[in-house]
């Protein structure tokens, strides 16, 4: 016979087993991560506050990195690159990704194969699509100057060597690869929503535009704020795409923080003022996350 005893502890045995099980699945993860990206980002948190060039005992200087910052050309002019690619890449991508997301919703002939193409370059090497974008842009040979001089342009740009162009074809380049990808996410905001909103809508005389404004829009915010986070987030964070195409250049045109990041510390070696910078970016996208959180909070209520 079972007593209330026993039940209690057969009760006990199989939530301590279900605990074990869960941390079992969990920890080989959490583990990875404290190792590979919790340590070394505490790590760099403390460096901002050292002065350190990995030959030497790290020096605790306070706030000097940061004060240095303040005097810096080089972090200004960073930080001016990476807010200007954002103000472009962000909007851009978010617009270009939900317009090719209505139109290949549609009921098209071959829509399967259409949103592999467009998908298809954000799985591509980054750097072959930096290499091959240069060429395209090529200020003397490039198809696309070829096609601006036939139509009638009599000075096309200089693309990436021009200090004024090289900033835009970075973000040309930047929205024609990340499309695709939230492409993709707004084609599954777009499946969610009810068709029965649509339906209502065409029977109170609704057009395409009042449907889409009215249904579609509203229909995508959850998908549109995480589309807007990601984007941010990956703004300004751009390394690679510059270092390749522009290598911050011509001049400082394109030099945007992650490279000053890399720059200063791993090239020359000073690993406290590059952790410093770290921080300082870390900081503006987590205020900027933050804020964007509280924005969408306001509407959602």
């Amino acid at each position: 016979m079972t007593t209330p005893s026993d039940t209690t502890t057969a009760g006990k045995r199989r939530r301590r087993r279900n605990t074990l099980v869960g941390w079992s699945f969990i920890l080989p993860n959490f583990l990875g991560f404290a190792a590979l990206t919790l340590i070394p980002v505490l790590g760099s948190l403390l460096l901002a506050f050292t002065n350190w060039n990995s030959y030497s005992t790290p020096e605790w200087i306070g706030l000097d990195n940061f004060r240095r910052m303040l005097d810096d050309a080089n972090f200004w002019t960073a930080f001016k690159n990476t807010s200007w690619y954002a103000a472009g890449h962000i909007p851009l991508t978010l617009v270009a990704a939900l317009g090719l997301a209505v139109l290949l919703n549609q009921k098209l002939k071959g829509v399967g194969i259409l949103r592999t193409a467009f998908f298809f370059p954000y799985i591509t090497s980054l750097v072959a699509v930096a290499v091959v974008w240069n060429m395209l842009l090529s200020p003397e040979m490039g198809p696309v100057n070829q096609f601006l001089t036939y139509v009638g342009v009599a000075h096309p740009p200089g693309w990436t060597t021009s200090t004024d162009w090289a900033m835009p074809a970075l973000i040309i380049t930047s929205v024609w690869r990340d499309m695709g990808y939230y492409m993709v996410l707004y084609l599954a905001g777009l499946q969610a929503i009810p068709g029965e909103l649509y339906e209502a809508a065409r029977v109170d005389g609704a057009g395409p535009w009042k449907r889409f404004r009215h249904v579609t829009l509203p229909g995508l915010r959850p998908t549109t704020f995480f589309v807007l986070v990601m984007l941010t987030v990956s703004s300004f964070k751009v390394f690679d795409l510059v270092q390749v195409m522009t290598d911050g250049g011509p001049g400082r045109s394109t030099l945007v923080l992650s490279q000053l990041i890399f720059r200063q510390g791993i090239t020359q070696g000073r690993f406290g003022y590059s952790s410093a910078i770290s921080l300082v970016l870390f900081l503006l996208v987590l205020t900027i996350t933050v804020v964007q959180f509280q924005l969408q909070r306001r509407v959602d209520r």
